[in-house]
């Protein structure tokens, strides 16, 4: 980590306000930008510095983070007109921590390498409890040199950091995650439905049954927010979909069937029939659910 680092960060919602917080509370100066000036005022009074777009951040900043909502976002913040790459220096790293499509992480990539620009693309798993904690598992796909440069800072935001290979790797590895959580999702809603309708005590029978082959990171965090009845986001329910739609995508792109993938995305488009795509993912218990949500 280099103390002559200016570090840049465009994304400070759910899980990009604790990420940047977290290089913040290091001693990093920090750059931010965010679409809803808002969502940004409590890094400000951390210590932030407000720029108003991102070619303006660009200007000031040689190592720069994103996680925006979907991969339109990030090529237009990378791509477009005053996008980063228009902006930044030679010698600038640009890391995408925005779950995105393996196909544009390439095609930023190689379009930094003809800016003299270097790029990560660096997708995280953890959720905003997570990004809170600085526990975050960090997939990133890029050049080991670039990840090396990444890693003092990833480390602030991390504990399971891994260089997965070249440019669109970390996005391949992050959709993988994606696509298991999809039946762990799907098992533990359907579980605590039948564990209520047949009546048993739901919290008594997760007390029981975490230990064993059920457990999982998503019934330890997850369930208890089912049963208390809490659904804010940890990870937006409109999110998640546009992941499953993307590893879909890269399926077809490989001639790969993915029948629970497809089944518990369109679950999940019921979950935002009923009004929660901005809820979170434990969401998809309310389709299960009786009682007044």
């Amino acid at each position: 980590m280099s103390n002559k680092d200016i570090l840049g960060f465009i994304g400070t919602g759910v899980m990009g306000a604790s990420m940047a917080g977290h290089l913040l509370a290091a001693g990093n100066e920090v750059h931010i930008y965010n679409r809803t000036k808002t969502k940004a005022k409590k890094l400000m009074e951390m210590g932030a510095v407000w720029e108003d777009s991102p070619s303006a951040l660009a200007s000031k900043c040689n190592i720069i983070f994103t996680i925006v909502g979907y991969p339109k976002d990030v090529e237009e913040v990378y791509l477009g007109k005053n996008g980063l790459l228009e902006s930044a220096a030679k010698g600038t790293l640009l890391i995408d921590m925005t779950t995105s499509s393996p196909k544009l992480a390439c095609k930023i990539w190689e379009a930094g390498n003809l800016h003299d620009i270097a790029v990560l693309d660096a997708p995280v798993t953890g959720g905003d409890k997570g990004a809170r904690d600085a526990v975050l598992t960090i997939l990133v796909g890029g050049s080991k040199k670039d990840f090396d440069r990444a890693l003092p800072y990833f480390k602030l935001m991390g504990t399971k950091i891994r260089h997965m290979g070249t440019a669109g790797y970390g996005q391949k590895t992050k959709l993988v995650n994606q696509i298991a959580l999809a039946g762990t999702m799907t098992g533990m809603c359907e579980g605590l439905a039948f564990a209520r309708e047949c009546g048993l005590d739901p919290k008594e029978v997760l007390e029981a049954i975490s230990g064993g082959a059920a457990g999982s990171w998503s019934l330890t965090n997850y369930a208890p927010r089912i049963l208390d009845r809490d659904f804010e986001p940890g990870f937006f329910v409109k999110h998640y979909i546009k992941d499953m739609i993307l590893a879909e995508e890269a399926a077809d792109e490989i001639g790969l069937d993915l029948p629970a993938l497809s089944l518990t995305r369109a679950l999940y488009e019921d979950v935002v029939e009923i009004g929660l795509e901005n809820a979170g993912t434990q969401s998809l218990f309310c389709l299960y659910d009786q009682v007044d949500k």
